[in-house]
């Protein structure tokens, strides 16, 4: 019987296929104590399924590269430890042996206990990390209890699956995205989380917040993912599925429609010019932002450098990866950002400081680059001597204060001199930026703009200082959005603060290149973009039917309203 399950939207789309439940705190479980003969087998099953599960990491931590490492890798390192994690499997053996408990109900039983102890913690970043527990232990299930025949899998890979779960790691979404996963429904989550993130550059649809999609769905059930609407249509009727092959037409005249885009001018409905730069880290992100008629690079990360090796990148290394940067982008701009690590990042350099009280707020970005000024100076080094390739600007992640900018010039004047030195060429001049994404930079920022050449706002961490919300915890989606009116309040500060001081303000957070801002963000007076190369030319389709006079004279409105709610019913009443 056909039903309808609604849902958040958190990417785009629709798909069609099977359902794949995941269910790690509600799989069903043998209970029935062990025999004493039995225990020994039990055991070996259990730590089969261990090193299976830690083998899956391990082989899926090597397969990635680029934009996915970056965004997984820090959950892969974190499960992998958790396998590893001595009372997890102290704990698990004694349920086991002692407790006759069949391995299943080990599992469930040790998961149940780890999350009231995480739930039971009065720092919300640690009680979140219970999903990290969720995750680990459906990993050790999966391996356990494994039991579709070839026949399945065979049907699975041949009409597709669409996972059904509480959530999902972005390390799990990774793997799967290249073996035939067609959408996520996930039963909790926020559409501004990691994995949801992940889920639109990848091109998933995903809904999220589906309160009823485990009790009400069955494996193999026949789902249209429709992200869309923000709903999951189960046993879709004939009417349903002709109106997913009508979608299916349509995204693909759409999509030949938005490649006609992609060396057109970004310009609004009234003929404002607008700049559109590309956030990247890998040549494939280069390439996309060139072949997308992106204006240059607004944000280029280098911590993956340092995120992919067992030791610290050399001088050399960054070089010919900044160089090849500067070349490929074919003398359009680049804005190389320094090394933004911190707790949050599992960097296999050994820089970042283990056992912060509140990792979000500790040494990151900057904090962490003047900590350890000798390996700073190796990057300046390399960024300097790229310069020479075409022209590059370098923007300072977690900036709070001037002093931070004063010390980090001092260090690429010392570099500098250094290498005039050895006869190395060097361009004339390298504009320096902060990254506002402190509240205290951005209330501020006049202070900067006496040492920054230019500001880009990083609205992820901005957002989520101002509002003191984790973006990844759903039961905070009614305070964690981007028109809360404080937010909009410190943009447009920071945005006429650059204006007046003649200086350019970007903005490359992830609201950069959603449609669903644009108009918001033009409102608030900014004139140059940054965003996922992936989202150029749909950004550029939308600029083209905003008036800019009209929304600039609505920004004053905007500014004055007093909840999130009458901000999104502003932005309606304007046909935005």
């Amino acid at each position: 019987m056909r039903h309808v399950l609604p849902g958040t939207q958190a990417s785009r789309g629709m798909a069609l296929g099977r359902a794949r439940l995941v269910q790690p705190s509600r799989y069903a479980v043998d209970t029935r104590p062990l025999a004493e003969e039995e225990i020994g087998p039990e055991l070996e099953r259990l730590h089969s399924a261990l090193d299976t599960a830690r083998q899956e990491l391990h082989e899926l931590r090597g397969k990635l590269h680029g934009a996915l490492a970056r965004e997984v890798n820090e959950f892969i390192d974190a499960h992998s430890l958790l396998l590893d994690d001595a009372e997890l499997l102290r704990g698990l053996d004694d349920l086991v042996r002692i407790g006759h408990y069949r391995a299943g109900a080990a599992l469930k039983k040790q998961r149940d206990k780890l999350a009231a102890v995480f739930e039971a913690m009065d720092d919300p970043y640690l009680r979140s990390r219970k999903e990290d527990i969720d995750q680990v232990i459906a990993r050790v299930v999966s391996a356990l209890q494994r039991q579709t025949t070839a026949e399945e899998r065979k049907l699975a890979a041949r009409v597709g699956e669409i996972l059904v779960a509480d959530t999902i790691a972005p390390a799990d979404m990774a793997q799967l995205a290249g073996n035939g996963l067609l959408g996520v429904v996930a039963s909790s989550g926020s559409a501004y989380s990691h994995s949801a993130i992940l889920a639109r550059s990848l091109g998933l649809p995903m809904l999220v917040g589906a309160r009823d999609a485990l009790s009400l769905l069955h494996d193999d059930d026949l789902i249209l993912l429709d992200a869309e609407r923000g709903e999951a249509i189960v046993h879709p009727t004939a009417q349903d599925l002709a109106r997913y092959r009508a979608w299916q037409r349509e995204a693909a005249a759409e999509g030949r429609r938005l490649a006609t885009l992609a060396n057109a001018p970004t310009r609004t409905r009234d003929g404002v010019a607008i700049r559109l730069l590309a956030n990247a880290e890998t040549a494939a992100d280069v390439a996309l932002a060139r072949t997308r008629g992106a204006d240059g690079v607004g944000l280029y990360r280098t911590e993956f450098l340092f995120l992919r090796h067992k030791g610290l990148p050399s001088e050399d290394e960054q070089f010919i990866a900044y160089r090849d940067l500067v070349l490929g982008m074919g003398g359009l701009p680049v804005t190389i950002r320094t090394l933004d690590l911190g707790a949050d990042k599992a960097d296999a350099a050994g820089l970042v400081l283990r056992g912060e009280d509140n990792p979000a707020l500790g040494v990151r970005g900057v904090r962490l680059s003047l900590r350890y000024p000798a390996v700073f100076t190796t990057q300046i080094r390399a960024i300097l001597r790229a310069a020479c390739y075409g022209p590059v600007r370098v923007l300072v992640p977690m900036v709070t204060q001037p002093d931070e900018l004063i010390a980090v010039r001092t260090l690429f004047k010392l570099a500098r001199q250094d290498l005039k030195r050895d006869s190395i060429d060097l361009p004339e001049k390298l504009p320096l930026g902060a990254m506002i994404e402190v509240p205290a930079a951005a209330i501020n920022v006049r202070a900067l703009l006496e040492h920054a050449d230019f500001l880009a706002i990083g609205t992820n961490d901005l957002a989520q200082y101002v509002l003191a919300a984790d973006r990844g915890n759903d039961a905070l989606d009614n305070i964690y959005t981007p028109l809360q009116p404080a937010l909009l309040r410190l943009l447009s500060h920071v945005i006429g603060a650059g204006r007046r001081a003649g200086k350019s303000v970007s903005l490359c957070g992830e609201i950069g290149g959603d449609v669903n801002f644009t108009a918001m963000l033009l409102a608030l007076g900014l004139n140059e973009f940054s965003m996922h190369p992936s989202q150029l030319l749909l950004v550029r389709d939308r600029l083209a039917t905003l008036d800019h006079a009209t929304l600039r004279g609505h920004a004053t409105r905007l500014l004055r309203a007093f909840t999130h709610e009458q901000v999104a019913a502003l932005l309606a009443q304007l046909g935005e």
